[in-house]
């Protein structure tokens, strides 16, 4: 009875981890998708823009307007997420311009509404100013962190190359010495005296054999 509840236990733990796995790909298959299809809305309205900006008149400045506010925006996103992993500080500039892009999603869908609805072209030239000092002062936002984060970054690596340099200076000059070091000369060895009664042998005293 024991072993059939333990089977029947592991089994249904089984089944949950199976059932949660299948949960969270259907979940990140749906965020994939859903990132698709608003790239595409995105593209695809950037393409609308692109070609109603060469339009003349309000409705042509309000379409630069919006992509000038667009692109600027989706620069700096893209310099900061470069790094935000490494740097807190890009981290904490990253949510500052995500703030800042809440903002100019609202602005940008009243610039749209106000282009393709709104048939008195007068009233959209009416609007114009206003709406463009709103996209401005947006965009000098956006365009401030970026630069400043593509300062930050700039003096960040050259303080690393000037330390790598004087690494590198140093261990240049340390391999320069290529002379061996030599081990101290230890202790004189002291001379013995000749032992008493010690003489040379020569021609003259070499004992002679017998004949």
């Amino acid at each position: 009875m024991d072993i059939l509840l333990t089977v029947l236990a592991l089994g249904l733990l089984a089944f949950l981890v199976f059932v949660a796995l299948v949960v969270r790909g259907a979940r990140a298959a749906k965020r994939h998708i859903d990132r698709g299809v608003r790239e595409a809305r995105r593209s695809f309205s950037d393409a609308g823009l692109r070609a109603r900006g060469a339009q003349p008149g309000p409705i042509g400045e309000l379409a630069r307007v919006r992509r000038e506010m667009r692109m600027s925006l989706d620069h700096t996103r893209k310099v900061l997420e470069s790094g935000s992993s490494d740097d807190p500080a890009l981290a904490e500039a990253l949510a500052l311009v995500e703030r800042l892009g809440e903002h100019a999603g609202a602005l940008d869908r009243e610039m749209g509404v106000l282009m393709d609805h709104e048939p008195n072209r007068a009233r959209v030239a009416e609007r114009l100013p206003e709406l463009r000092e709103r996209a401005g002062r947006i965009r000098s936002s956006a365009d401030s962190l970026r630069n400043a984060a593509l300062d930050r970054v700039h003096h960040h690596d050259a303080d690393e190359i000037d330390g790598l340099h004087r690494q590198i200076e140093i261990e240049s000059g340390a391999l320069r010495h290529w002379d061996p070091v030599r081990p101290a000369p230890g202790p004189a060895e002291e001379k013995l005296p000749p032992t008493a009664g010690y003489r040379r042998l020569t021609d003259r005293n070499r004992p002679r054999d017998a004949h």
